[in-house]
């Protein structure tokens, strides 16, 4: 009990307990502090208004965890098809939490023996016995199933309320990317209620499928909102080496698996070249990979060095990275917390100022991130 009140301390207060570990940066030493563990691989978090987190589990549970870093189910949530790199996927609240208590998921879907990338909405009915009400799918993806790989499965509402849902090409079906007939490979965009925008770009033609935002993208598991320009940036997996950020227009073309910066797990080439007319190039690239999770734009005070940054989590990387931007361009990268050697799945700007992170284990945790004292 004594442990949990030091930890609720100093979430309240900003200070850090004792058992936190203390890293170095380039705008002075961090402290990370443990808020919660005992997760099966969570995969993203979502702040409530109270300071309370949603986060995943990948086998299939949505937690809430409270300030004191207890954990409690969310029954209803929709069933997931979780093997390899499935299952329970991406949380966010929609824009007016407040007043209509919708969520959104994004998950593998169990279909016909595979699994597709699949988006619902839902109403959390936040009582002593969390569940979720009124669930319903907003969005299938069309096209080949997934034998367990390359799902994508991050949600950004825009400005004007719809959603974008970055997808993958699970993996086998890598030349489906390039085919407007599906949404393997792509991005959409919905409305909340899963409707088509009229302004999306393809919503005129007939072989192309009118929810395609994007296309040409392998495997998507980081997406934000710019929060001056409110355009989505995106980062996705290369193979071996190649992972992307970009920035991701309405009907544009970016390239996999024709044009990239890797090659092939073995070793053999992949693509006919680093560019090509009419597909779109990263706004930066990594080789060797780092296998980028999570993705977050810095606006607070707390950390107040890096206000204007971007920050991502890499999994075969085990570290977090920052990124100095000036406009749309990337001009510097710092690699941190190397030595915790935690796969960071994802990370988000809380509402104290700090950064959250989630781990991808067994043992997943909550950590938070703030000025060492």
């Amino acid at each position: 009990m004594k442990t949990l009140c030091r930890i609720a301390l100093a979430m309240t207060c900003g200070i850090a307990p004792a058992a936190a570990q203390t890293f170095p940066s380039s705008a002075g030493n961090l402290s990370i502090e443990t808020v919660a563990s005992g997760l099966t691989n969570p995969w993203a978090l979502a702040f409530l208004p109270d300071g309370r987190m949603l986060v995943t589990e990948r086998p299939g549970r949505l937690r809430i965890v409270a300030r004191d870093g207890k954990l409690s189910s969310v029954a209803g949530v929709p069933a997931v098809r979780a093997s390899g790199q499935g299952g329970l996927h991406d949380v966010v609240l929609d824009r007016d939490f407040t007043r209509n208590k919708t969520i959104y998921l994004c998950y593998a879907e169990p279909a016909s023996g595979g699994g597709r990338t699949a988006m619902a909405r839902a109403r959390l009915s936040d009582s002593e016995t969390p569940k979720l009400d009124d669930v319903n799918v907003i969005f299938r993806q069309e096209g080949p199933l997934s034998s367990g790989n390359h799902y994508g499965c991050r949600i950004v509402q825009g400005r004007d309320g719809n959603l974008w849902l970055t997808m993958g090409d699970h993996f086998t079906q890598r030349d489906e990317a390039q085919n407007l007939a599906n949404h393997i490979g792509k991005i959409v965009r919905v409305t909340p209620d899963g409707a088509v925008p009229p302004d999306n770009p393809f919503v005129n033609r007939k072989d192309a499928k009118p929810e395609i935002w994007s296309y040409g993208h392998r495997n998507s598991q980081g997406a934000a909102l710019h929060p001056q320009t409110g355009k989505l940036w995106e980062h996705e997996h290369g193979p071996r080496g190649g992972d992307e950020i970009n920035i991701p227009l309405a009907g544009k073309n970016y390239g996999w698996p024709v044009i990239g910066y890797g090659v092939d797990y073995s070793g053999a080439k992949i693509h006919e070249a680093t560019e090509k007319a009419g597909m779109e190039q990263p706004v930066k690239y990594w080789v060797p990979s780092i296998a980028p999770s999570g993705m977050a734009f810095y606006t607070g005070f707390l950390l107040g060095a890096w206000k204007g940054n971007l920050f991502v989590g890499a999994l075969a990387g085990q570290m977090l990275v920052r990124l100095e931007l000036d406009g749309e361009k990337i001009t510097k990268e710092e690699r941190l917390l190397t030595n915790l050697r935690e796969r960071i799945r994802d990370v988000r700007q809380g509402p104290d100022g700090a950064l959250w992170l989630l781990t991808d284990s067994g043992n997943g945790k909550v950590l938070r991130i703030t000025p060492a004292k």
